[in-house]
């Protein structure tokens, strides 16, 4: 029988790999639900090839006429209007539910998704950044599987896997070093949203790939691993490894490393999060080590990547810090995609954001959303002042 899963971001980079993966893999899954923001020409595309049982677009304002045409064009398809059309498919009852809606955006419909899914393969790491804590004790209450899809994070997952606890002394999450790794560190403040979204492995979406060059996006990966393997913040660290095929390591008290190796395809990860705990073969290349012709480390450089910092703080200040450092970023960025600020500018402003936020230690989701709303809103303020 076909496992039923429903992609929450089909149209983003990671909801495009997944639909790779589920193609490999015949009639082993079935796709019951797609849930967009604004791409209704690719949703369409989607739709008339995995024909879902329920689509949901959150943008209704925007693209009326489009979902007007999708409905005519698929009339045995349930359509979902707006983002409480992406909240109901979220509650669908169905076996796997992918979490690929980027940023604060993916945290409500991942948490409506908890009590109605056996698995949750979360990629919306934002979820656990945010409202970490809420957000496990909810798996944990529902008893729903949580695998990660991260790279980084499905790497540990799969390492951890084969160790007791009581063998592991730390974590190494590994880091492109983003599209901004080769250049000056005095030459960063004049690099435009071109130049820094030109990543040179990995094919993200603008938001990850700025995030990836500020080296937030790993920021957030380590507040993420702190909750998913409850590890402590002293026991995760980072390290820039520019040939992206090392996804993360583990060490082992006794001194010995244990890495991941694979080629630098998101479908891997996120097969792995569908079929786990089988491996299944795909079409999605192999790793050639002898064509490689070496592996680099580097130490990250603080005074390149200040983010790095200011994230292992926020993490260990707790409460409400973590929506407010994600919420000033995702506004700091948005502008400098718009050319409004410059590139050194985002952690500054995230800097300036976190050191006014009054922070809620124990707080509710509606405290985290007001977190990160009044962040958004500090950073647009400290620009016009």
């Amino acid at each position: 029988m076909s496992l039923t899963v429903s992609i929450l971001g089909s149209t983003g980079s990671i909801g495009v790999s997944a639909l790779r993966a589920i193609r490999s893999q015949g009639t082993d899954f079935r796709v019951y639900g797609l849930a967009c923001n604004r791409n209704t020409a690719l949703l369409g595309e989607q739709i008339e090839e995995f024909r879902p049982s329920a689509v949901a677009v959150a943008s209704d304002n925007e693209t009326r006429s489009c979902v007007d045409e999708l409905k005519a064009r698929f009339p045995d398809v349930e359509f979902f209007d707006g983002p409480e059309g992406v909240l109901e498919l979220a509650r669908r009852q169905v076996d796997i539910v992918l979490s690929a809606i980027v940023g604060a955006a993916g945290l409500r419909p991942t948490l409506e998704a908890v009590p109605h899914a056996r698995r949750i393969a979360l990629a919306n790491k934002e979820t656990l950044v945010m409202a970490g804590s809420l957000f496990m004790d909810m798996v944990r209450v529902h008893g729903v599987e949580l695998i990660p899809v991260d790279s980084e994070h499905s790497a540990v997952f799969s390492l951890l896997e084969r160790l007791e606890p009581s063998e592991v002394e730390r974590i190494v999450l590994t880091a492109s070093g983003g599209s901004l790794r080769d250049r000056d560190a005095d030459d960063l403040g004049g690099v435009t949203p071109g130049e820094a979204l030109n990543h040179p492995t990995w094919s993200m979406g603008s938001k990850i790939t700025i995030d990836s060059a500020t080296l937030m996006n790993k920021g957030l990966e380590v507040i993420e691993a702190h909750h998913l393997f409850d590890m402590a913040y002293d026991d995760i660290d980072v390290l820039i490894h520019p040939e992206s095929v090392i996804h993360s390591m583990v060490e082992t008290i006794d001194g010995s490393l244990y890495a991941l190796l694979g080629v630098p395809d998101m479908a891997l990860p996120i097969l792995s999060a569908l079929t786990h705990p089988k491996r299944r073969r795909n079409p999605f290349g192999r790793l050639r080590l002898e064509e490689m012709g070496g592996l680099s480390f580097r130490p990250v450089d603080a005074r390149r990547y200040p983010a790095l910092d200011l994230c292992y703080a926020a993490g260990r200040a707790g409460g409400t810090a973590p929506a407010a450092l994600n919420g000033a970023n995702e506004a700091a960025v948005g502008l400098f995609l718009e050319h409004r600020i410059g590139f050194t500018d985002i952690v500054r402003l995230v800097e300036e954001v976190l050191s006014t936020h009054r922070r809620i230690d124990e707080p509710t989701i509606d405290d985290i959303f007001r977190a990160d709303a009044w962040a958004r809103e500090a950073v647009h303020n400290l620009l016009r002042g």
